[in-house]
């Protein structure tokens, strides 16, 4: 072979080694700019072969390992449904972030969480409090920063301590994750997006009037309202009243599929609304199946399922100015990527009909806040119960430039006070006052919202 051939030979390797090279760049950095198919949560310095630490969003330890090899939890019972726990004399992880990261711990990487320990701890505080008072069978609290999705707190009550998981789980289930792991109805809280989705689509204003009965047959079946209101009343006051026929009745000037695009917008359809942390699938049947009842029953928040994260990131699209921000759990490397799902004005019109309407259980003296009550049947051997609750309360602060989501879900209350106003909303108003108080904002003249306790 001649010189000239030889060197053609060696720029057609280099040269294809190059293009090699570089798709192979390209596609790490494709892989990269896809977190949704292939997050891996951002790991710091290896630990000596220890197992990883996971760290809270200042760097406090709220999992750690020890020279003598047993795993450690410095917090004790606080984040402890998030944090999971592992094997007995093992340290692999069963169960919450111990098992969903064990592919990262295992190799002594440390994880760095967006929980702030400050307001993890006045939420349970706020939320074992609650829990005890109305003699509830679990609760959850649920803290998103509005802007970037970050869970700053996600409490979970009765307490559980990891360090000294029971034998047998099935026994004792406080151990759960309900924020993630438990799909439930949401009740009249889904009234504030039926109300956006109306606005956002013109079919009505805040003062569009609908004639609103206490009851309404549809289809063999009866909507009852629980609040005695006048028999006509405003989109806003439908809000007010916790209407069920007036919601229902509106939502007749859209079609189901409306509904449903609007809904699957907010993520409700999504089975991993958020990386690595394992959450429970979301249940609802397409809206080309619904019935006329059914449909009725979506527009007030029964008869589908969504866990009270899911919930959570909804109701932070109408703090955020309309923009959905998918939740995360780990301190992410680059800023989220908004999706619009109503317009700015619709979500501030909104907030500012919550702000007015929000239950006095709720309301904080100098501070503004905005929200919406349920109080959700949940279904025992395929019928609702008549004894069986889940109280909610989902609402943002402060009211018209939110800084935080909350939602409270309190399962199974007892003593006859079953309502979201008498259960959920007290607990959101005692986060809601030591949220203010950890950022330092002093309350200001106090402004009397229209009260009223709803559904």
């Amino acid at each position: 072979m001649s010189q000239a051939s030889l060197n053609r030979v060696w720029v057609v390797l280099f040269g294809s080694l190059l293009y090699l090279g570089l798709m192979g760049l390209g596609l790490y950095q494709l892989v990269q700019q896809s977190p949704r198919l292939t997050f891996r949560p951002p790991a710091q310095e290896a630990q000596g072969g220890l197992r990883g630490r996971l760290l809270a969003s200042d760097g406090t330890p709220l999992a750690i390992t020890p020279e003598q090899g047993q795993r450690f939890y410095p917090l004790g019972v606080s984040a402890a449904q998030v944090l999971g726990y592992g094997e007995r004399g093992s340290l692999r992880g069963l169960e919450g972030l111990e098992r969903d990261l064990e592919p990262t711990l295992s190799q002594g990487l440390d994880v760095q969480l967006t929980l702030d320990p400050v307001i993890q701890s006045l939420a349970e505080r706020a939320l074992w409090q609650g829990l005890e008072a109305s003699g509830a069978e679990w609760g959850s609290a649920l803290v998103m920063e509005t802007k970037t999705g970050k869970l700053l707190a996600v409490a979970n009550g009765p307490a559980f301590d990891p360090s000294a998981p029971r034998r047998d789980p099935s026994q004792d289930l406080s151990w759960r994750n309900h924020a993630f792991r438990v799909a439930l109805e949401p009740g009249s809280t889904i009234k504030a997006l039926t109300a956006a989705t109306l606005l956002n689509e013109g079919a009505a204003s805040l003062d569009t009037q609908v004639e609103a009965p206490m009851s309404r047959r549809i289809g063999g079946w009866t909507i009852n309202d629980v609040v005695p209101h006048p028999k006509v009343l405003t989109l806003q006051e439908v809000l007010k009243y916790s209407s069920n026929v007036g919601i229902s009745t509106l939502a007749k000037r859209i079609n189901p599929a409306v509904l449903e695009r609007y809904f699957t917008a907010l993520h409700f359809n999504d089975p991993e609304p958020m990386a690595i942390a394992k959450v429970a699938a979301p249940r609802m049947r397409p809206a080309s199946a619904w019935s006329e009842v059914e449909y009725a029953n979506h527009t007030f928040g029964q008869g589908f399922l969504i866990t009270p994260l899911h919930l959570t990131a909804a109701y932070n699209a109408l703090a955020n100015d309309g923009d959905y921000v998918p939740p995360t759990l780990f301190e992410p490397t680059s800023k989220p990527v908004p999706e619009p799902v109503f317009r700015p004005e619709v979500a501030r019109r909104l907030r500012s009909a919550l702000a007015q309407v929000v239950v006095k259980e709720a309301q904080l003296p100098g501070y503004q806040l905005g929200g919406k009550t349920g109080t959700a049947q949940v279904v025992v051997n395929g019928r609702y119960s008549n004894e069986i609750f889940t109280a909610l309360f989902a609402g943002f602060l402060p009211a018209q430039e939110p800084r935080a989501t909350v939602v409270v879900v309190v399962y199974y209350p007892k003593g006859g006070r079953i309502h979201g106003a008498w259960v959920a909303a007290p607990i959101f108003r005692q986060i809601a006052a030591g949220l203010f108080a950890y950022w330092g904002v002093p309350p200001a003249e106090t402004t009397k919202p229209g009260t009223l306790d709803s559904r």
